[in-house]
Formats: C-alpha cells, structure tokens, sequence
C-alpha cells in the first residue's frame, strides 16, 4: 500500500509575489496541481499534503475532495514536515514524499523508483547536473555505494564539487520512516530538520540505500525564483508537443506553442506558431489554425480553418467553418456548418445558421441568425438597453445592408432585405426591402465654419 505526502508548506521569498509557492502557475494550472495530478497517477491509498504559508488560500485554489490536508504550524524544515503526516500513515504501507514545487517529475520514473523497493531500504531519486548550486549532494563511497546527503550549506569545498544531487524525493517504509525521523536534529547552519539526514540513519541501520537517476534534471527541478518558472513552462511545453506531434498533429514550431489545458485532435490538425490553447479544447480532422491565435474551451468539427490573431472561448464551431482573422467569439457562440466569420467580427452568446457569412467589422450579441444569412460590415445587434439584453432573430437568406443598427428585441423575416445605414427597431416581415434612415438633405448656401486668424 503506498502513501503520498506533498510538501506544500513554504512561502517562496524568492518569487516576489503575494501567491504561494505551490500557488504559481504553470501551463494554466497551480505548480501544486501539477504533482497532485502525478500522484493519482500511481494510484496511492492517500494523498496527504503538508501546508502551510496561506493555507486557506491554497486549500481553497485546490479544493480537490481526495486530499487529505495538514497543516505545517511552523515551518521547520523537510523533515519536520514529513513528520506532522505521521499520525495518519499506516506502519504496513510504502511512503513517497514529494514536493509541491517539483512539478515536472515523471510517472515513470516515480514507478521506477517505488516498485522495486525491497525489505529494509531506502530509495533517492538523484541526478546528475552541470550546476548543482544551492543543492543537496551524494555522497558515495569507493564500491559507489550511497552514504549520505549533504546540504550545500553544510557541505565542504570538495564536496560541493561533486555534480550529482539529491532531488528530496524518496521512498521507504513507513515503519522505517517513523524510526528515522525521530532521529533527525537540527544542528545545522539553518537549524533545521532536514530529510537529508536519512541515508545516514538508514546505513547506520544496515538498510540499502538504492538510487533511481532522473531522466532530465529538468524533470526533478524545484522552482524557487520566476526565472525557473519559465525553464519549466517551456520543458512543460515542450514535452506535451512531442507528444501531439507524436499523435499526428502538426506544429509548425513547438517551440512557440502553448497548451494550458486538454488537447483532444483528430487527424491532420495543423497548428501555426504562437497559437494558445487552454481549458478544454476538441479539434477535429484536417483543423488548421493561424498563427497567435487563442481558443479556450472549444469544440471544433472537421475541415475548420481559424485564420491569424483569432480569440474564441467557450464557443462550438461547425463543419467547414471559416473564422478570422481578428474575429473574437465569445462565450456561448455557436457556429453551424459552413459559416464564415471575418475580420474584425465579434460574436457573443449567438447561434449563427448554416452558410451564413458576417464577414466584416461586426457585432453580433444575443442573437439566433438563420441559415444563408449575409450581414455586412458595420453591423451591430444593440442588444443592451442599460439594464437587460434582448434578442435579435434573423430569419433564412436575409440581407443585411452595411451600416446597419437592429435594435433588439427584433425579428428579421425570412429573405427580408435591410438597407444599407438603417436603424431598424420594429419588426421587418419577409421577402420585402426595409429601409430605416433619414432622408438625404442637401443645403445650399451652407459654409462651412473657419478658424479665427490671430492679430
């Protein structure tokens, strides 16, 4: 039976930020979420997280019923905060301890560190980096054989040569873990108590102290400052385009590519630079989205092609749609099939009827449009009388002339034309030509006014 406890507790000076630590986000989510979605992975018994610096605020942003919460009075080291998830571990089960700000180490190498442990031992997860400042060193003996953990603060000139560094990360048996921690003292430069005291204690019981080497160190970086923060961001980018990639979406550079959610791709989507993807987002086949575009929660049918500089959220798009560039659809925006929507077009909370084509400079907000509709530039739906929204309703193969204000509530008859310049405030019937402006006034003998020369 294994047991998790996350270390969650500490402030981050370091960041310059009123948010947490484990509060700061990467790809959309909490660095917290990031190990506690690693952690189900494993399919623990619990999942105990020790908290601490604005712990109501952390508790509240992951609210998840699965975790079991425990607070960190006082913070006093790696050590001491194993130790305040004693109480509620089983002696018969496995211990992993990991850290909230550890965000990117792989399932695979969590299993490959826990499954294999045997009787009486201890299990780091260790790596080898170009630069190991600031980190915990291993110490081996001749026969390479682990015989401790030094803090750098506490570490000798020859010993911080060494490149090879503990990451935090371990596994034991929580009978054994219970023994060990009692052991721990804080004689040391920060007086603390620290988990790196452990191997000594485990050799000291005869135990094996096994290792498993971390595939990248990027894998098993802590973040402390906002310039790691984005070292992680892009491996977490990264990492998750290989994966698309592998899946048969192409990206036109994966390095300029962002995915804050849940990608769902059917086959062939083309993908161009600077696009950001968040939530949940459902493309299917043969998708092409333009460059720096932004799509958050959005499903989206076959043969769908999102120009450049596009921001759509929270909206359903059909089958062969066209949509951009600069269009924005807004939350509750539905597309049928083999609608275009053009540049400089905003559409919010409206149901857009199949071949139907809003191509310029437009608004259009709580509206339910007909199919083979033709709305032109300029056109807004005044939708907002300063306290309720009201609905327009535009019925099959109308016309809407360029430069034309519907003033809602208002209903549009089937093959109405509008005339270019109206402002239409009362219902339009079918097949007729409405025309709603001020007659054109020419003055003759008008000038126009001039600025006064100065003396």
């Amino acid at each position: 039976m294994l047991n998790i406890v996350i270390l969650a507790a500490g402030k981050g000076k370091r960041m310059f930020s009123d948010l947490p630590k484990v509060l700061q986000p990467l790809a959309g989510a909490p660095l917290l979420h990031h190990i506690i979605t690693t952690a189900r992975a494993l399919s623990p018994a619990g999942i105990y997280v020790v908290y601490g610096h604005q712990g109501d605020l952390v508790k509240e942003t992951i609210s998840d019923s699965d975790i079991h919460w425990i607070h960190q009075k006082e913070q006093a080291g790696t050590a001491h905060a194993v130790a305040q998830a004693l109480p509620y571990l089983n002696d018969e089960s496995i211990t992993l301890v990991l850290y909230g700000d550890v965000p990117l180490v792989p399932v695979s190498t969590l299993q490959a560190l826990y499954r294999t442990l045997p009787e009486n031992s201890l299990s780091l997860l260790v790596a080898n980096v170009d630069d190991p400042t600031g980190l915990g060193r291993v110490i081996r003996n001749t026969e390479n054989q682990i015989v401790g953990i030094v803090e750098e603060k506490d570490a000798t000139s020859e010993q911080r040569n060494i490149d090879e560094i503990y990451s935090g990360i371990m596994v034991t048996h929580t009978k054994q873990l219970r023994q060990w921690l009692k052991k721990i003292d804080n004689n040391n430069s920060q007086q603390e108590y620290y988990l790196t005291s452990i191997p000594a204690f485990a050799i000291a019981d005869g135990c094996l102290v096994n290792s498993v080497f971390a595939d990248s160190p990027l894998d098993i970086m802590g973040v402390n400052t906002k310039n790691q923060l984005a070292l992680l961001e892009r491996r977490f980018q990264l990492r998750q385009a290989d994966k698309l990639m592998e899946q048969g979406v192409t990206l036109r550079d994966p390095a300029r590519f962002d995915l804050r959610g849940t990608l769902h791709a059917g086959r062939d989507v083309m993908i161009d630079v600077g696009v950001i993807l968040e939530g949940e987002i459902t493309l299917g086949d043969r998708v092409k989205i333009g460059a720096h575009s932004v799509l958050r929660n959005v499903n989206v049918a076959d043969d769908v092609v999102i120009k450049e500089n596009c921001v759509i959220e929270d909206s359903i798009i059909g089958s062969h749609c066209m949509v951009g560039p600069f269009s924005r659809l807004r939350p509750d925006a539905q597309l049928a099939s083999h609608v275009h929507i053009g540049n400089f077009v905003e559409v919010k909370k409206s149901v857009v009827g199949e071949g139907s084509k809003i191509n310029h400079l437009t608004y259009i907000g709580d509206a339910e449009i007909g199919e083979r509709v033709n709305i032109g530039a300029g056109t807004i739906t005044c939708n907002y009388d300063g306290v309720n929204k009201h609905k327009t309703t535009i019925g099959n193969g109308a016309f809407i002339g360029s430069n034309t204000s519907l003033v809602a509530p208002i209903m549009i008859g089937e093959e109405a034309t509008i005339g270019a310049g109206s402002t239409v405030s009362k219902a339009t019937p079918a097949n007729q030509l409405t025309v709603a402006r001020a007659r054109q006034v020419t003055i003759t003998g008008w000038e126009r006014p001039k600025k006064k020369e100065k003396d």
